[in-house]
């Protein structure tokens, strides 16, 4: 009995789940698509005829198979459903190797195993009938296509476990900002009776500084809640080195203190985003260069635009990150600076993912940290 590719793609394929978001559908379909690209690039290869992959997807929390053949009709049904039972894979074979499994009793093809890694309890491959053996060097393609695999997948969970720490981040701040509501509005408004019951003077002026830091509180509470949110996003067109200007001005105290040059282009573009969100960014990644800068140390700060996006970068001439700072500067709760509360550069970094940009840091060749903004070329005018 004969089938179709498409009848071959339900054989092989496990139930799918429906998804709840549509966040989750589009994040699903992109490494789907990846693997599709791999199985495609296989397939111009003669003379492999059939290949699947097998990869674990941490956001639908199920194994997913992508299936495909350069032929319809070149199978028998009894020798896919056996493939899909995996009766045959009883050997634990090294990851990135090309192993041949003998199905000599159902097919004339020779069939190959490369082995990805091991998740959830179930070995992710890629799988492969060929017409006659396959050369070394085809089989080292099929090792690379494997390992890239690989690769794209650790990326893909690392930005699922990303997602889920900025979710739970998303929660915190929602729960603190209501339990902080009902006593900051209690002190301003005890604040405010103090102001109006004082004579003019320095008491009342005291007062009055109180009553002011209770207001900048409230707005940075409010802002800090909703931070990121795209459908609160209030998007206009901004000068990006006004923006910039306005950040270094709130951090003059500390510049003068440490006795800092901080440079910026004369030139300058405007933006399509959310002023307030973007200024949150800025200050979080001026205020760590200041904080981390030597007496006397100079602040770079730049921008180039180029054909699809702008790319702003900030640097110091401080320590630099290490290799642990790199991976899990991002992370939230994760903090260098004495007494921080690790959340900055997550919601730095939240804020630019919502703008469809990107926040990363590395360290520069001439030493210091380095972060660096990329925003959509679409959203610079």
């Amino acid at each position: 009995m004969q089938v179709t590719t498409k009848a071959l793609t339900r054989i092989l394929s496990p139930s799918s789940q429906k998804l709840n978001t549509d966040f989750k559908s589009s994040q699903s379909s992109e490494i789907q698509e990846f693997c599709q690209i791999q199985i495609e690039h296989l397939l111009s290869k003669f003379p492999i005829q059939w290949c699947r992959i097998i990869y674990f997807d941490p956001l639908l929390e199920s194994h997913q198979t992508i299936t495909h053949c350069v032929q319809d009709g070149l199978f028998c049904r009894k020798l896919l459903i056996y493939l899909n039972l995996e009766e045959w894979l009883v050997d634990f074979y090294p990851a990135f190797t090309v192993n041949e499994v003998n199905l000599s009793h159902l097919t004339s093809s020779i069939c190959y195993i490369c082995p990805i890694g091991y998740r959830n309890q179930k070995a992710e491959y890629i799988l492969i009938l060929a017409h006659e053996p396959l050369s070394p060097i085809l089989q080292q393609d099929v090792k690379q296509s494997a390992m890239l695999l690989s690769k794209h997948l650790d990326i893909y969970a690392e930005c699922r476990q990303q997602k889920a720490e900025i979710q739970l981040l998303e929660h915190i701040l929602q729960r603190a900002g209501h339990q902080l509501r009902h006593p900051l509005a209690m002190i301003s408004l005890y604040a405010e009776n103090l102001y109006l019951g004082l004579p003019s003077g320095s008491s009342q002026e005291q007062a009055a500084i109180i009553r002011e830091s209770i207001q900048d509180l409230d707005t940075n509470l409010t802002e800090l809640i909703y931070c990121g949110q795209k459908e609160r996003l209030r998007v206009a067109l901004h000068d990006l080195r006004s923006l910039v200007i306005e950040s270094i001005r709130g951090l003059k105290p500390l510049i003068k203190q440490k006795k800092l040059q901080i440079s910026y282009p004369d030139s300058s573009t405007f933006l399509a985003i959310d002023s307030l969100q973007m200024k949150q960014v800025f200050d979080n990644l001026l205020s760590n260069a200041v904080h981390f800068s030597p007496v006397s140390g100079t602040i770079n700060c730049n921008w180039q635009i180029f054909q699809d996006e702008i790319l702003i970068w900030i640097s110091d001439q401080g320590v630099g990150l290490s290799s642990d700072d790199i991976k899990k500067i991002f992370t939230p709760f994760y903090s260098r600076r004495p007494g921080g509360t690790g959340l900055g550069l997550t919601i730095a970094k939240k804020i630019v993912l919502d703008h469809h940009g990107n926040l990363w840091a590395q360290n520069s060749p001439l030493g210091g940290a380095q972060f660096f903004i990329s925003l959509p070329r679409s959203t610079a005018f």
